[in-house]
């Protein structure tokens, strides 16, 4: 699989919502030693912790998991892979598209009604473009950039 800059490199990774995410994060990293990694606005923020990742959302935004969790898989073919989900009768909740953070995804809902969605990374792309914040790499913090004119203080 591609190497991209907006995604961590773990290959399953935890979606959970919170009511509040900047509460939730500072938590996650006080508590259990998560490190962020990638800071959405507001609503979004990826936390690692070793090799394995987690995305932190708010409850209720566009595309959050229902009942308040999911889970994201990186796959090298979105599209196969969905065709054999929906072959095997996975509800296909969102067909595989493509976003301007590198990464082609769908959603999937199985037999149990848990939600799942396969990303294949297509191209990697500087996290700043789409409007993320990379705070750390690699286990190393990454040095802030300029705050773009469109972001409020």
């Amino acid at each position: 699989m591609l190497d991209n800059r907006s995604m961590p490199a773990a290959t399953i990774i935890p979606v959970l919502a919170y009511d509040d995410v900047a509460a939730a994060v500072a938590w996650l990293c006080a508590a259990f030693g998560f490190v962020e990694r990638l800071r959405i606005g507001d609503h979004r923020a990826q936390l690692m912790f070793g090799s394995g990742a987690v995305v932190v959302t708010a409850r209720g935004e566009e595309g959050a998991p229902l009942g308040g969790h999911s889970v994201m898989v990186r796959v090298p073919d979105a599209d196969a892979h969905c065709a054999r989900a929906a072959a095997a009768g996975a509800r296909v909740v969102q067909a595989p598209t493509d976003f301007p953070y590198g990464e082609r995804q769908y959603t999937a809902v199985d037999v149990g009604g848990h939600a799942w969605t396969f990303s294949q990374t297509v191209t990697d792309v500087d996290p700043s473009v789409w409007g993320g914040r990379l705070l750390e790499r690699g286990g190393v913090a990454v040095a802030p950039t300029e705050p773009r004119a469109d972001e409020s203080s």
